[in-house]
């Protein structure tokens, strides 16, 4: 018993491919790893697909096409933006992934720089060296997406943060801090009409304002109307009470366009119905 435990174990050699073999399986690995590629391609486009058309690019970026093909993601945007609303496009993007944009929702570009400085930090000229102030952004336009649920319209008020205790946005209020932001939810209100769309706006009456309306019941109230002078900036995305939000911004559309007209056709008399979220 002793030999047998002593015998050593036989190593079982593998069996040596000869070169065309080897050839063969190598070549059988790269059509394997091609045929993935080929098929898991569309994935990442998709969401890219989906996506790209919604998002709201940064002060100054070029038409969309020409924004992606100069762009090189290289997050300087980002680094120099004083309320941190410029964030860089996750995996799930696909090949967008790294593009930067803006949740106007939890954080909207508020001027806070004054001089455009992720225009001025942007290396390729994605974001556009041409403008010089504010009111020449073009990022897109806001628009009353669920008109019934506005407190103005109601003729309610608001008291209180405007979007709660949690909320971690911020704004820069003039009258507290002049160069600082702070966040939204140190500055509570107390509006007799809620108009905090209008009195945050960064652009000021030009972009937005409250305007008469009357209601289908004949009674008389007020509505804020988004007016040309809007650039886009999210400011009264994020600063609206409600949630889902009455106002919302639509990247890339412009003052004039078809849906600057149905918002100002929907604020006068004898109109008939007002559309709501999701109506043509």
């Amino acid at each position: 018993m002793a030999d047998v435990a002593k015998r050593p174990k036989r190593v079982r050699r593998r069996r040596r491919l000869s070169r065309q073999q080897e050839q063969r399986r190598q070549l059988l690995r790269a059509g394997l790893v091609t045929l993935g590629l080929v098929i898991l391609q569309p994935l990442a486009v998709l969401p890219v697909v989906r996506r790209w058309r919604s998002r709201l690019r940064p002060p100054g970026a070029l038409e969309e096409k020409t924004f992606l093909g100069a762009c090189i993601k290289c997050g300087q945007c980002v680094q120099v933006c004083p309320v941190q609303a410029i964030v860089l496009a996750d995996m799930n993007e696909g090949m967008g992934t790294g593009v930067p944009y803006i949740d106007a929702r939890k954080q909207a570009c508020d001027f806070s720089c004054d001089a455009l400085s992720c225009i001025l930090a942007c290396p390729t000229g994605a974001l556009s060296h041409d403008l010089k102030a504010k009111e020449e952004v073009q990022a897109g336009l806001a628009w009353l997406a669920r008109p019934d649920a506005c407190l103005a319209r109601q003729g309610k008020g608001f008291q209180g943060k405007a979007r709660g205790a949690a909320f971690r946005g911020r704004l820069r209020y003039e009258e507290v801090d002049r160069w600082n932001p702070i966040r939204i939810r140190d500055h509570p209100y107390d509006r007799e009409v809620c108009d905090l769309c209008v009195i945050e706006c960064p652009i000021g009456d030009t972009a937005i304002d409250l305007v008469p309306f009357v209601a289908e019941d004949g009674s008389r109230g007020v509505t804020p109307e988004v007016r040309k002078g809007c650039v886009g900036c999210g400011v009264c995305e994020m600063i609206c009470p409600p949630d889902p939000p009455v106002i919302v911004i639509e990247a890339r559309a412009r003052p004039g366009s078809g849906l600057h007209r149905q918002q100002r056709e929907d604020h006068e008399p004898g109109r008939g119905r007002r559309r709501g979220a999701g109506e043509a």
